[in-house]
């Protein structure tokens, strides 16, 4: 045995769903033993009973982490519900810790976690991390940095915000049997073979360049000196009428159709081969546009158009790049965190992209739909996310 990789998903309330779906998970397996354990789980959920009902198959000895979701999927099934990664190996080492009060300060937390990891993964050449994280702290870009810093920029890091179905009230991570709000959860694994990560989008650039001229940490008031909401209104107003068949000025800021629109309209930080996006949402009648990120006066954006089938053909391309990047390394499976706002867009249609990666990997994997994503790899445009698919892939 080198390295099995195998995952379930249980979509209803029967039973104990975390144990039903380690149960179907560790059939898979070539034997009992787990060694590592990634959990997703809806908010309406009792997370310690799910993940009580995890640990009862997966045994004590697993490490555990994982958080609250929007919506989950494998390789074989998407929905809302539990969902589980395992994996067993005689090639990869993991090694978890947790970190607690991220929003007040973001390098303790961060600290805290590593704390828990060794300096050095002994007899492993390389290493790659994950990282989960309270979706609604704000901190995603701060995070990203401060991981990589304190890891090292050998280490690939991947990972997500955790999330709980759009109600925007509490996220949690979980470490073992514990579950956490405000806190950031890492995974450590330590490889003989390189993992790799890769990340995409579906957007292109549909505006000329604008700069934020007045904002308040994560609020942009003005955009070229004028109110953001209709410098972004002004940029996609007439695509909005043809795709949607509505006038953009006539929806009001709580309408979900606005909402929905506005994530496909993103805004995009050009870093020169790629852009990094920006999901903005409206909280008022102000013409004040709110991201999950500080975005600083200077900043310089492009209102962007991420089309639906443009969506599904980045999550293809993301698997592709990332066995691209193995070459000749056989991989055994993976961990996929994709953006809630591509389910937004893509609707029905989201499970078509999970198939468009199923169809490029060939192999296990495991995800979730996020608040944001991280992706900070050798040759990947690095940092905090959203609306990407990203994924680490664990070779064999």
């Amino acid at each position: 045995m080198s390295t099995s990789v195998s995952t379930a998903l249980v979509t209803d309330s029967e039973g104990n769903p975390g144990k039903r779906a380690a149960t179907e998970a560790v059939a898979q397996l070539p034997g009992e033993r787990v060694d590592f354990c990634q959990v997703f789980c809806p908010v309406e959920h009792d997370f310690e009973r799910v993940l009580g009902g995890i640990r009862d198959v997966i045994g004590s000895d697993a490490n555990l982490i994982g958080c609250s979701a929007n919506g989950s999927f494998t390789q074989d099934a998407v929905g809302s519900g539990v969902a589980v990664g395992l994996v067993t190996s005689d090639t990869l080492s993991f090694y978890t810790g947790l970190g607690t009060g991220l929003r007040e300060n973001v390098s303790r937390a961060v600290r805290e976690a590593i704390g828990n990891l060794p300096e050095q993964v002994n007899d492993h050449p390389y290493a790659a991390a994950i990282t989960l994280h309270d979706g609604l702290s704000g901190v995603g870009e701060k995070l990203a940095l401060i991981s990589q810093q304190k890891l090292g920029p050998e280490v690939s890091i991947a990972g997500g915000s955790a999330a709980d179905d759009h109600q925007l009230e509490a996220t949690y991570v979980f470490h073992d049997d514990e579950v956490v709000e405000d806190g950031v959860v890492m995974g450590l694994i330590g490889a003989q073979q390189r993992p790799v990560v890769a990340v995409e989008h579906g957007h292109e650039p549909l505006s000329e360049p604008v700069e934020v001229t007045r904002a308040d940490g994560p609020i942009v008031h003005e955009l070229d000196g004028d109110p953001a909401f209709e410098v972004w209104k002004d940029a996609v107003r007439e695509t909005v009428s043809e795709e949607f068949d509505v006038r953009i000025d006539d929806l009001d800021a709580s309408e979900t159709l606005l909402q929905e629109i506005l994530c496909e309209f993103e805004f995009g930080i050009d870093q020169g081969s790629q852009y990094k996006m920006r999901w903005p949402w409206i909280e008022d009648e102000n013409g004040a546009m709110h991201f999950a990120v500080d975005i600083p006066d200077g900043t310089v954006l492009r209102v962007m158009h991420g089309r639906p089938d443009a969506q599904i053909e980045s999550a293809g391309e993301t698997v592709r790049r990332a066995l691209q990047d193995a070459g000749d390394v056989t991989m055994a499976g993976g961990f996929i965190y994709d953006c809630a706002c591509r389910g937004i867009v893509l609707g029905d249609e989201f499970e078509t992209a999970v198939e468009e990666m199923a169809r490029e990997l060939s192999v296990p994997f495991v995800g979730f739909e996020t608040y944001g994503e991280i992706c900070m790899g050798p040759g990947q445009f690095s940092g905090y996310h959203n609306t990407t698919t990203v994924a680490l892939l664990l070779p064999e």
